[in-house]
């Protein structure tokens, strides 16, 4: 039986502002009040094809009627309290009714990640097995598209309901009273796009969330107006979307516009045609998302284009790449977009969202320090751009209540330009990691969060230099090197230890990945095979392209003191050009 959610939905777009209304810019203590209060109100949420097509729209009004009735069910089926619901994090009004139903009903709902590309699905099945076990979830809802992966990564699994939202509308709405949750109570559990393996859930509470919601529209952040209207693209199951484009624009009573991941890619200029079209002024994407849009606009006309009323083009997620942001400025000036709309912006979801913003209307600012020194001393020496040069983009601010630190190694907090692994503290920050106190207490000390990300000083704003533990980040997405590591070790000629995974920048200023395999078999074809093999398996696991390095176990991958693998010391030889043809020396050629 298909849902028959779409039935009724309205087929004309929310209204873009309240009439009557009046504004209220956070200030709330849970997800259930901000979502009572936009009720009152006309906007709402409205989703687009790839032809920019409306395909649904709610009002947030009618986005809470049916949650109701949707926790409702949940109750009256029996769901205790405090149990988690997964939901595969689709980009369809399906994914609110239940997200915000969860927070009625009193259970923890838990976005999830959809398939990463073609192909994988023995991957993607095992990815929902360890967040389904992780999050000891006793109900998972997916589209009709996916419920076929979820029915077959539940089996055995504490989930008592499986399915898509025809078998959670087949539940009867008994007259049971509702339960949401309140100030300082849990909220959500939101998995990083990261690690697959070791799946952590960040316990999300209420009352961080809302002291983080606040600071990003507010003042210091990106100052949310009554006027303002927003358009997403990013997927709901990452923080950035999830609450920059969900529970943020809910806070303000703000109406959104989106378009799905999966459209996007295929159609990035329809992003910046809604926009056009309907006037939104504040948008957000990783670097990939510029670029991607920027090198569309090549070949395809931007005739008709008017971008006049993006006042925040916000940029995070991943490194910020400022040769993307000046291409995507270059390209799309003449269609009214000011480079002044950039924002820079740091965070993670330890801390919910955002720890630090740029200052508004002031576009992004570089700089460019002595590659060497960086990489051997940890010092940001500024220096004029050059080959042996890095540059790095100014990531703004601290959110006000938010202390952030820059420690060495000893734990001794660092001064302006060098490089340290950064700390903070604040209301934004978890409580932990659900069921994880160990992993938990690795991560909180004293207080203080321990982001796992190096970072320097420049006048009062933070910069990010580089994930600590060599976690990778393509086209906006944390992929951990063990993911890959591990895949590909299950090769048959290969062993545990035998294979090393890191990124370095592209040609073109984008992050690519090396796979280098400690293997050299003596035939031509067979080491083409193997790279070929390695390259698919890293294709099926994690949803990208790769750069496979086969290398002479003669040489052998580097080693720490302690034994474990050096991805930093494999990075290093690698550019360095020590491990072409295997890292075995040229054959000198007889003269």
């Amino acid at each position: 039986m298909r849902s028959q959610f779409f039935n009724d939905v309205r087929m004309t777009p929310t209204a873009t502002a309240n009439t009557t209304l009046p504004y209220r810019r956070a200030g709330f203590s849970s997800v259930p009040e901000m979502l009572d209060y936009a009720a009152r109100g006309e906007t709402g949420v409205n989703f687009f094809d790839p032809r920019g097509r409306l395909t649904a729209a709610l009002t947030w009004r009618e986005v809470r009627d049916r949650a109701h009735v949707f926790a409702r069910r949940l109750i009256g089926a029996g769901f205790a309290r405090g149990e988690r619901l997964l939901i595969t994090a689709d980009t369809w009004p399906g994914f609110m009714v239940s997200f915000f139903g969860a927070q009625y009903a009193g259970l923890l709902p838990v976005p999830v990640s959809l398939p990463a590309g073609l192909g994988g699905k023995d991957a993607y099945l095992d990815q929902l097995r360890r967040q389904l076990s992780a999050s000891g979830a006793v109900a998972a809802l997916a589209t009709d598209e996916l419920a076929g992966y979820l029915t077959a990564a539940a089996e055995g699994s504490a989930a008592r309901l499986v399915g898509p939202m025809s078998a959670f509308e087949a539940l009867p709405e008994k007259p049971v009273d509702l339960r949401p949750w309140g100030a300082g109570e849990r909220c959500y559990l939101q998995f990083s796009s990261g690690s697959t393996r070791f799946p952590l859930g960040v316990d999300i509470r209420q009352d961080a969330l809302m002291a983080n919601i606040a600071g990003q529209i507010g003042d210091n952040g990106l100052a949310v107006s009554a006027q303002d209207h927003l358009t997403s693209w990013l997927p709901l199951y990452h923080d950035m979307g999830l609450i920059g484009f969900m529970l943020a624009p809910l806070a303000s009573q703000r109406a959104v516009d989106y378009l799905s991941s999966r459209d996007f890619a295929r159609r990035p200029l329809q992003w910046l045609a809604l926009m056009s079209q309907r006037r939104a002024s504040v948008t957000y994407s990783p670097s990939f998302g510029y670029d991607l849009t920027t090198r569309r606009a090549q070949t395809q006309a931007i005739d008709g284009l008017d971008l006049s009323c993006v006042r925040i083009a916000g940029i995070g997620g991943d490194m910020i790449q400022p040769n993307v942001l000046s291409r995507f400025a270059e390209r799309f000036g003449p269609a009214g977009f000011s480079a002044g709309a950039f924002m820079p912006s740091y965070g993670m979801a330890e801390v919910c969202l955002a720890l630090s913003f740029g200052k508004l209307g002031d576009g992004f600012h570089i700089d460019d320090v002595d590659r060497q020194q960086l990489s051997e001393e940890r010092v940001a020496t500024p220096v004029p751009e050059s080959e042996s040069s890095r540059t790095f983009v100014l990531c703004g601010l601290p959110l006000p209540g938010h202390p952030v630190e820059i420690r060495d190694e000893a734990g001794k907090t660092l001064p302006e330009r060098r490089v340290g692994r950064i700390f903070a503290q604040g209301p934004s920050i978890m409580a932990g990691y659900f069921e994880a106190p160990e992993a938990s207490a690795e991560a909180l000390k004293n207080g203080w969060l321990d982001t796992g990300d190096l970072g320097y000083w420049l006048d009062g704003q933070l910069v990010v230099t580089g994930r600590a533990k060599d976690l990778i980040i393509v086209n906006g997405r944390n992929i951990w090197p063990q993911d890959i590591e591990w895949s590909v070790e299950e090769l048959p000629q290969l062993r545990r230890g035998d294979v090393c995974a890191f990124s370095i920048d592209a040609e073109d200023g984008a992050e690519s990945i090396v796979v280098v395999v400690n293997a050299w078999p003596a035939k031509d074809d067979a080491r083409t095979a193997l790279v070929g093999a390695a390259q698919q398996i890293v294709k099926e696991t994690v949803g990208v392209d790769c750069v496979v390095q086969l290398l002479s176990p003669s040489i052998g991958l580097p080693m720490t003191s302690s034994g474990k693998l050096s991805r930093s010391r494999a990075r290093t030889r690698y550019l360095a050009g020590e491990y072409a043809n295997g890292g075995r020396r040229p054959v000198p050629v007889a003269t």
